[in-house]
C-alpha cells in the first residue's frame, strides 16, 4: 500500500490522536535539536517552529510509563526528537544533496560522505518519525559512548568499542523502552519506535508550533 502523506493546517493546536509529551509526562526533559541550529544540518529545520515534543497518544502514554520506571532510580529521560513533519525530512534530503555544505561534517559524520548517509541508513526520504510514534532520546546525565545523531558505526546500539559503562547505559535505555512497548533501531542507540504504532502507513506533515 502506498504511504499516505497528510498535511494538516494548524496553529498551536494538534490533530486528533497527538499530544504534547509534557501534557502526559511533565518530568521528561525536552531538547528538540531540530528546532535549533544545534544539529547535523547546522540550521533550524523546516517544520520545527517550536521545540515541543509531539507524539501519538499511544507513544506518549508508553513513554510516560518508561519514565515512571526510571523514577525509582532518580533518572530522567531526555528527548531530542519526536514527531517530525515530512517537510523536515525533505529538508534533510536537500541538505544531503548539497555537496558544498560540509560545515558539520567533523561533529556529525567525520568518516562518511553525505552520499553515504542514505545507503548507510542514517537518512531516508521517509522517516518513521513522521508517523508520530518514533522518537530519539537518552537518559539524562548518563554517558552513551557518543552523541546524538553521530553518524558512525560507534553509534550502533550494540557496538563494543565503547566504554563498558556506556554499553551498560545503552542497555538500560534499551531494556526500559522495550519493556514499555518500543523497539530500537540497531544503528542508532537513541532511536525507538512504538511496536504497536497507530499510524504505520501514514506520514504526517503538520508543523510543530
Amino acid at each position: 500500500m502506498k504511504a499516505l502523506l497528510i498535511a494538516v493546517a494548524v496553529n498551536s493546536a494538534l490533530p486528533a490522536g497527538f499530544v504534547d509529551i509534557h501534557d502526559v509526562a511533565p518530568d521528561i526533559l525536552v531538547d528538540m535539536r531540530y528546532a535549533t541550529d544545534n544539529n547535523f544540518t547546522g540550521t533550524r529545520v523546516d517544520g520545527y517552529d517550536s521545540g515541543r515534543c509531539i507524539l501519538t497518544t499511544e507513544a506518549a502514554t508508553a513513554l510516560a510509563k518508561a519514565q515512571r520506571a526510571l523514577d525509582a532510580f532518580g533518572l530522567r529521560l531526555k528527548v531530542f526528537d519526536c514527531y517530525r513533519p515530512q517537510r523536515a525530512v525533505d529538508h534533510f534530503v536537500r541538505w544531503s544533496r548539497d555537496a558544498e555544505d560540509t560545515g558539520t561534517k567533523t561533529a556529525y559524520y567525520p568518516r562518511l560522505s553525505k552520499a553515504d548517509l542514505f545507503p548507510q541508513g542514517y537518512i531516508a526520504e521517509q522517516s518513521g518519525h513522521s508517523r508520530g510514534s518514533t522518537l530519539d532520546l537518552t537518559i539524562d546525565g548518563l554517558s552513551m559512548g557518543g552523541p546524538f545523531d553521530y553518524f558512525d558505526e560507534t553509534s550502533h546500539t550494540a557496538h563494543r568499542a565503547i566504554a563498558p559503562q556506556a554499553r551498560a547505559n545503552r542497555l538500560l535505555l534499551k531494556q526500559v523502552l522495550e519493556k514499555h512497548g518500543f523497539r530500537n533501531y540497531p544503528k542508532e542507540w537513541w532511536h525507538f519506535t512504538l511496536k504497536t504504532e497507530p499510524y504505520p502507513d501514514t506520514y504526517f506533515d503538520f508543523p510543530i508550533r
